[in-house]
């Protein structure tokens, strides 16, 4: 029991603490940072107004916010009990790496491929397989309907702060784990086959450098109340973090819009791409009429298992009937 408090408090203050982690105090930092100057373009109020307004202190005490933090700390004891059980994506890589040997025989490039080239296309091919998997996850937690169920959890959000990005429900939580070993385990076992031992990432502070710079730019806004835009030229090729709220808000119109994670290149190619709005209010939620008990983690953990069971019920009974209607009429077929 000692080992698992110690462990689970390691997993919890590494949140803050470790920077591979987007809640890095140092990437909470840039993001106020940014916030703070994005604050004093508005000249009708004070400067001590301007830079409260930029922490947003009031959000962080939220109903919502409060429910955040409530799943944070159930969650990470959740994913510390099913970490044993779940897919590393060494298992995944030395699977890969395995059978492409069986099948190819040996590696077929260059080994003299200068080592620089063979980083900067392991982290350009890694970034943008991730980035693509975390869009094309994402639409599907929406679009199929009993996923979607769990994935209401993460949109019940009525109030946005840095921390609600780790407002999911355990099952989004694990599917997210498992498609990360995946993308990590095939780019890795793919590119120790071509290349061997010159397979490296170019990173600062131990991470991708591309999501260095993604995570010092702001990315913690996308979950806030700073609705930052870009140029529409720039967020045709990068979300930001105004999109991201578009993604979130009760308006019909902006359902199912803007999945991307970074690159808006994938919501362009699916067709659910949306430019930001600067001169909307927007609301955050479900809808507009939100129940307050979305809030409770009553609602927030089993009304998914409970909807989504109905759903694949529903299904799975309208199945059933079509296969038994046509199999009734295949019997009755004149001979």
């Amino acid at each position: 029991m000692d080992n698992f408090l110690s462990e689970y408090w390691d997993d919890l203050s590494s949140l803050f603490s470790n920077s591979q982690q987007r809640l890095f105090w140092g990437y909470l930092l840039c993001a106020m940072f940014i916030a703070a100057l994005y604050s004093l373009k508005n000249n009708t109020e004070p400067l001590f107004t301007k830079f409260t307004n930029a922490f947003g202190f009031p959000h962080w005490f939220s109903k919502s916010a409060i429910a955040d933090y409530k799943m944070i700390i159930i969650n990470k004891a959740i994913y510390l009990l099913c970490n044993p059980l779940l897919l590393g994506k060494l298992t995944v890589a030395t699977f890969i790496f395995e059978g492409m040997h069986q099948l190819v025989g040996h590696r077929n490039l260059d080994i003299e491929t200068p080592g620089w080239i063979i980083v900067t296309a392991f982290t350009l091919f890694i970034f943008t397989f991730d980035d693509f998997a975390r869009f094309y996850t994402h639409k599907i937690m929406h679009e199929v309907h009993w996923l979607w169920e769990f994935h209401k959890t993460h949109h019940s959000a009525t109030t946005l702060t840095p921390l609600s990005v780790l407002r999911t429900h355990p099952v989004e939580g694990l599917l997210f784990a498992i498609r990360g070993a995946l993308v990590q385990g095939i780019s890795i076992g793919v590119f120790i086959f071509l290349f061997d031992d010159k397979v490296d990432l170019f990173t600062v502070l131990n991470v991708n450098i591309i999501l260095f710079v993604f995570n010092v730019t702001g990315a913690n806004l996308r979950h806030s109340h700073i609705s930052i835009g870009y140029y529409k030229c720039i967020e045709k090729y990068f979300i930001s973090p105004a999109q991201h709220h578009i993604h979130h808000s009760t308006s019909p119109r902006h359902f199912n819009k803007n999945y991307g994670a970074i690159l808006a290149v994938w919501d362009k190619l699916f067709n659910t791409f949306h430019h930001s709005e600067s001169d909307v209010t927007l609301q955050y939620g479900l809808s507009k009429n939100q129940l307050a008990n979305e809030q409770t983690l009553k609602k927030l953990y089993l009304s998914a298992f409970i909807n989504s069971y109905r759903i694949i019920k529903k299904r799975l009974f309208t199945y059933s009937l079509r296969f038994s209607r046509s199999k009734s009429n295949t019997v009755n077929e004149p001979q």
